[in-house]
C-alpha cells in the first residue's frame, strides 16, 4: 500500500523531489539566492526582495533554518542586529543558481529588461563566468553598484579579479588596491553584463581607471562571451 504523502511533502525516494520538498516552495531559492553573497538583517531581505511580504518572508526564513540551510545570529556592534546566514549546506546551493542561471537563458521568454537587485546581478555574473585563455595580467575591478529599483539606494561594492581562469566577484567592505572603477545603477550594468550594450554606450556608467580592465570583466563574465582579443 502506497503511504499517504504529508501537506508540503513529495513522498518521494528521489533526491532530486526531496531537494524540492526542501527549496521548492515559492520564493524560497530567491531567499537563498540574496543570502548567498553573505548574511543579510531581515529588513535587508525584504527591501531586496520586492513583493515577498513580511509575513511569506518570515515562514521562508523558519523553515530554511529549521531544515539546516540558514542559521540566525545576533551581528556584533551598535543595535545587535539579528542576521539570517546559510549553513555551509546552505551556500552548496549557489551550484544551483549557477545550473538554474546557465539553463533558464535559453528561454526566449526570459525577462531581459527586468531590474534586478546588485547581489543578483553579481552572482548571474559568477554563473557565467568563463575562462580568458591567454590573458597574462589579472585585472583587479571596483564595483559600485546601486540598485535601479529604488531611488534612495546605496551602492553596494564588490571586487572583481579577472585572470585567464576566469572571474572572481565577491562583496567586499574595506578599500582595495584596483586598476578601475565602476559606478553604476544595477540596470547600467547589467545592460552591458546581460544586455550586450557596449560599455561606452551606457549612460550613466562611470568608469574610472582602465577601461581595458572593464572590458575584460565584462569579457569573462557576460551572457554574450567574449569580444576582445586577450
Amino acid at each position: 500500500m502506497v503511504s499517504r504523502r504529508s501537506y508540503g511533502s513529495y513522498n518521494d525516494g528521489c533526491a532530486s523531489a526531496h531537494a524540492l520538498d526542501l527549496v521548492g516552495d515559492r520564493w524560497t531559492l530567491i531567499v537563498v539566492r540574496e543570502l548567498l553573497l553573505g548574511p543579510k538583517r531581515f529588513s535587508d531581505l525584504e527591501r531586496d526582495i520586492i513583493g515577498i511580504g513580511p509575513a511569506v518572508l518570515t515562514q521562508r526564513l523558519q523553515d530554511l533554518t529549521a531544515r539546516g540551510i540558514a542559521e540566525r545570529h545576533r551581528l556584533p556592534g551598535p543595535g545587535r542586529a539579528d542576521a539570517y546566514e546559510l549553513t555551509a549546506w546552505g551556500y552548496q546551493l549557489e551550484a544551483v543558481n549557477t545550473a538554474l542561471s546557465a539553463w533558464a537563458v535559453a528561454s526566449p521568454d526570459l525577462p531581459r529588461d527586468a531590474d534586478m537587485s546588485a547581489d543578483t546581478l553579481v552572482l548571474a555574473m559568477r554563473a557565467h563566468a568563463r575562462p580568458l585563455p591567454g590573458l597574462t595580467h589579472e585585472w583587479r575591478v571596483s564595483l559600485n553598484l546601486s540598485d535601479s529599483r529604488r531611488a534612495d539606494a546605496e551602492p553596494v561594492e564588490y571586487l572583481a579579479r579577472v585572470t585567464e581562469r576566469g572571474a572572481e566577484v565577491v562583496k567586499t567592505f574595506s578599500p582595495q588596491q584596483v586598476d578601475a572603477t565602476v559606478a553604476a545603477t544595477t540596470r547600467e550594468w547589467k545592460s552591458c553584463v546581460i544586455g550586450g550594450v557596449a560599455l561606452e554606450d551606457a549612460p550613466g556608467l562611470h568608469v574610472e581607471g582602465s577601461v581595458d580592465a572593464v572590458h575584460r570583466l565584462i569579457d569573462a563574465t557576460s551572457l554574450a562571451g567574449p569580444s576582445l582579443q586577450a
